[in-house]
């Protein structure tokens, strides 16, 4: 079992920044991966990291924007959001994976935390 809490939501402007975390009690052995719910929407796939941090892949609305990041150490999985657009407004969710590869797959990744809200004003 995989216990995972996200922080560092809020509310900004378009064109800030924002760096969201996740604190897991473990990620040792998975890949780990950040999706998003807007409002009216399905939940969709942001980021994915490989356990090692050898690869990533990223939902080509995010792409150049966004970059995920991880401290095994510290159990700890990282967003860093710029540019921020309006139509980055969602709950954003961390995943711990099932396996080590990085995956865009919702299947592939069995523990999530309980959300944080995004919220970019225009």
């Amino acid at each position: 079992q995989v216990h995972l809490v996200e922080s560092g939501g809020g509310s900004v402007q378009a064109g800030d920044s924002l760096k969201l975390s996740c604190t897991a009690s473990t990620i040792s052995s998975r890949a780990m991966g950040w999706f998003r719910r807007a409002p009216g929407k399905e939940r969709e796939f942001v980021a994915g990291m490989s356990w090692s941090g050898t690869a990533t892949n990223y939902a080509d609305s995010v792409k150049g924007r966004f970059a995920i990041s991880r401290d095994n150490a510290k159990n700890t999985v990282y967003l860093q959001m710029n540019s921020l657009k309006p139509e980055d407004t969602a709950v954003y969710y961390c995943a711990a994976g099932r396996y080590g590869r990085t995956t865009w797959s919702e299947s592939d990744y069995p523990y999530w935390g309980q959300g944080t809200q995004v919220t970019v004003a225009s």
